[in-house]
């Protein structure tokens, strides 16, 4: 069926196409110089699996015409432009909370940002497996980009508002339970010992560090010959503390220090490490390595535990893994540990 003059036009593309309907405008004409003759000049607003998908996009695009360039900058894209504007006039902890929240929508960052729906937002926080305060804080950043997008023409629906987490008030969403390490796993591991991606591990069960706050450990802050280093950026507030070095993983501490990098642990080509590129270069391939699928926050929990059976204070543990929320106003305030007493606490595991 012809469509009517000046509605546009769909047709199929030559060759197997997941998309292979292309849908155009004509948006005027003009005198090619060689020929002498007219000829159309178009925009191309998209392409469609089926010719009445394409027909519908048409349609959309004359009840609402867009800035068709505009309509294929990303979710990535967006986010650049909406924090020049907005990073100025925030603090740098706003900021990093920001980044943060950007980091978990990794799945959609090449997505073009016109295209998403619902179920694409929704799908972020249904596999992200944050808690609800992070949620709310993913939320509020998806609300802030589309009000951009809005403002500026790049989208004409915001998605963000029908984001649902509030079923994940109570609880944790994709949570896997999180286990320690078998008696027989940290055997495994002590068998790699020689290995220096093992090492960080037993570094992670042996000090109860959150793998943020040693992947985050400058040089500078570990006082290596006192066996003990200062955690000064955490999660939380209890989380800015002493954490004693163990004799057992002294050794291993004391070879990444002597490396001389800014950060405790690095690439080896002596840069911090990210998150995602420890995770997935050098956590999992341990993990297969001595066979088992533990997570990183699965070490805090094995140095808790080892120190639970091993009868250590809860006040003491508390101390050495910071633990938020954890402890009374009279363990903060009348507490005072020392960095003797959190050695003899973590050399018994």
């Amino acid at each position: 069926m012809r469509l009517a003059n000046g509605i546009g036009t769909v047709y199929k593309l030559s060759g197997n196409r997941r998309n292979p309907y292309i849908v155009r405008k004509t948006t005027g004409w003009e005198i090619d110089e060689e020929s002498g003759k007219a000829k159309q000049k178009y925009i191309t607003i998209g392409y469609a699996p089926t010719r009445a998908k394409g027909l519908e996009m048409l349609m959309d695009y004359n009840k609402n015409p867009f800035d068709v360039e505009s309509s294929k900058i990303t979710f990535a894209e967006i986010f650049s432009k909406w924090s020049a504007e907005k990073f100025p006039t925030i603090s740098a902890s706003n900021v990093k909370g920001y980044n943060a929240s950007y980091n978990c929508c990794s799945a959609i960052h090449d997505r073009i940002f016109k295209e998403l729906k619902l179920t694409d937002l929704q799908g972020v926080i249904d596999t992200c497996g944050k808690n609800y305060p992070t949620l709310r804080k993913l939320k509020v950043l998806l609300s802030q980009m589309y009000e951009y997008a809005m403002k500026y023409e790049y989208c004409n629906k915001d998605y963000s508002q029908y984001v649902d987490i509030l079923k994940y008030k109570n609880r944790n969403p994709n949570r896997t339970d999180r286990s320690p390490f078998s008696n027989e796993e940290i055997e495994a591991l002590w068998v790699q010992r020689n290995n220096l991606y093992v090492q960080i591990v037993l570094m992670l069960i042996y000090s109860g560090v959150r793998v943020s706050e040693l992947l985050d450990l400058k040089r500078e802050n570990v006082h290596i010959d006192e066996h003990y280093f200062n955690v000064v950026e955490s999660k939380t507030e209890n989380g800015i503390r002493i954490v004693p070095i163990a004799d057992k993983t002294y050794s291993f501490f004391r070879k990444w220090y002597d490396d001389g990098c800014e950060y405790l642990l690095h690439t080896p080509e002596g840069a911090h490490f990210d998150y995602r590129n420890y995770y997935d270069s050098y956590w999992a391939p341990v993990m297969e390595l001595i066979s088992c699928s533990h997570k990183p926050h699965d070490t805090r929990h094995t140095c808790i535990s080892m120190l639970t059976e091993k009868e250590v204070s809860p006040t003491m543990i508390k101390k050495i893994v910071g633990h938020s929320g954890a402890m009374s106003l009279t363990e903060r305030v009348y507490t005072h540990v020392n960095v003797q007493e959190l050695l003899r606490a973590i050399n018994k595991i």
